[in-house]
Formats: C-alpha cells, structure tokens, sequence
C-alpha cells in the first residue's frame, strides 16, 4: 500500500498522492491525466478530482499502478473501481489495468469474441481482475507480444486454462505454443501474430480483425512529437531490424495501435495509419 510519510512533496495537497516507490510508467496519467502527470522521474497529483468523474479515474489509476504507489486517504467507491477493468477501449477490446511491476507497468489488453477470449500480454494477477475475467466467459488465449511483458502469465494459465503463445526466439520456456521464423502466423481466422524482431529477438505483434494492432513495445503513439515511434534506447537486440520490421507493418491495414508501453493511437482509416506510419518511419531512420 502508498505509504502517506513517502509521498513525494510535489503532490498537490488533498486525499490522492504518489509515493517514492513509483517507477513513472505513466499508467496514472495516461489513465487520469486531469488528476496525475509526470514530474520527470515520478508521477505526481496535479491537482485533486474536482467532480465524481475524475474520482473515479483517479481511483481506477490507483487499481493499476503496478507498486502500489498511489494512496488516497477517502476509500468510498474503491470497490467499485477494483471492478472497472477490464476498461472499454473499442468495440471487444478493453484495457486490463492490474499492471504488473513485473513489466515496469507494461498495459495489456482483453479481447472478448464467440471463438474464445484472448488476453493479449499479461497483467497482474489480481483477485478481482480473475474474477471478472470469469465472468466475462475466462480467456483462451494469451499472446505474449516479448520476453518482457509476460508478468504473471503461469498464474493465469493456471487459473483459466488459457494456452499461451509467443516466438519461440524469446526464450520462454514451458508455454503450450510458440511461433518460429519471420512469416505471419494465423493463430485464429480473425487473429494473426506477426513476427516483428527488433526489440527482443521473438517480439511479435498481434493484428485483431485488420483493426487493431497490439504492438508490445515495437511501437507507439509519442504525443509530445505528435507521431508514430520506436524506442532505440530500450532496444535489446538490433535497431537495424527493428526498423525493418516497423517498414513491414505497411503491409498491413489497421486503424488502432495498442502499445505495451507508450500512447495508443487511432487513425481514420488504414489509409491514414500508414502514412502515420510512413511518417514516424522516415523521423526514426533520421534520428
């Protein structure tokens, strides 16, 4: 639990605070941006909720944080919010929360559809995330997008019987299925993993219905440039490839890109993304 003595002294004064255990993997002010923002190195209050709105998102932010830095003196309504997730983004497709410390506070998202639930990363597994989960009809599937955002995917495994799939270039051992070389694979009719190797040598992306890409950490929305973009700092095995990879994503059509790290983003049409994508190509092979 956020401990009030180690809050940081930046915290607007009131009920919500961050304290010093926080990692700044802006999942509080991605979620509550009216409440939480980055103070360069940890997330800090802005500002306290002014109406029953930003209450609530603040406390679904709490429910995430994956160190259990956020606090708030007013527990009314936290029940309710342990229950939110998993959140609507669009259509079938929510966002987990639960992060896990385990993957710096990586998002992973719930795809509900008739052929089975698919899980797409793994988030903390939380009581009451696994609960919902269930209620929801439990999940088939877990596609691990790279080494670094599987977090606590035995536990699910063990709880809700999913078979877990990634590339087997990652090194994970002990899952039930692993994709192998640089092709596209249909894991389901609606469902196609495609390898994109650049920042671990398996990472993988996952395109829903030619709708919504999940791109684990390969790409993301920088909304400080405004564009499309890649990290070559946090990059474990080979920028050369990465780019390569990022330039295949052309081939495909999707209008969503829901990252492990960083903003999602969403254009008009396939048309728009790729030259969103044409554009954060050309500003990365620059830099």
């Amino acid at each position: 639990m956020a401990d009030r003595v180690r809050a940081f002294p930046d915290n607007a004064p009131g009920s919500f605070f961050v304290d010093r255990d926080c990692i700044d993997c802006e999942t509080c002010y991605t979620l509550a941006p009216e409440v939480f923002e980055d103070a360069r190195g940890h997330a800090r209050v802005r500002r306290q909720p002014e109406d029953d709105r930003e209450r609530r998102r603040a406390q679904m932010a709490l429910v995430a944080c994956p160190t259990a830095s956020i606090g708030a003196d007013d527990k009314r309504g936290m029940v309710e919010a342990a229950r939110a997730f998993p959140e609507p983004i669009e259509g079938e497709v929510s966002f987990c929360g639960y992060t896990s410390e385990k993957s710096f506070g990586a998002w992973s998202y719930f795809i509900e559809r008739p052929a089975g639930n698919v899980l797409v990363d793994s988030p903390r597994a939380a009581g009451p995330l696994l609960v919902r989960l269930e209620e929801l009809g439990g999940v088939a599937l877990m596609v691990l997008s790279h080494r670094d955002d599987v977090a606590d995917h035995a536990r699910f495994r063990a709880r809700l019987g999913c078979e877990r799939v990634m590339h087997g270039a990652d090194g994970v051992h002990g899952l039930e299925r692993y994709v192998q070389g640089d092709e596209p694979v249909a894991l389901a009719g609606d469902l196609l993993a495609i390898p994109t190797p650049g920042h671990t040598p398996g990472s993988l992306c996952l395109l829903y219905r030619r709708t919504f890409l999940f791109t684990g950490d390969h790409l993301w929305w920088n909304p400080d440039r405004g564009i499309l973009s890649a990290s070559r700092s946090f990059n474990w095995y080979s920028w050369d490839e990465q780019l390569r990879s990022l330039e295949r994503l052309l081939d495909f059509e999707f209008t969503w890109v829901l990252p492990g790290h960083g903003r999602s983003f969403r254009a008009e049409s396939p048309a728009a993304m790729h030259r969103e994508l044409q554009r954060g190509l050309a500003r990365l092979r620059a830099a």
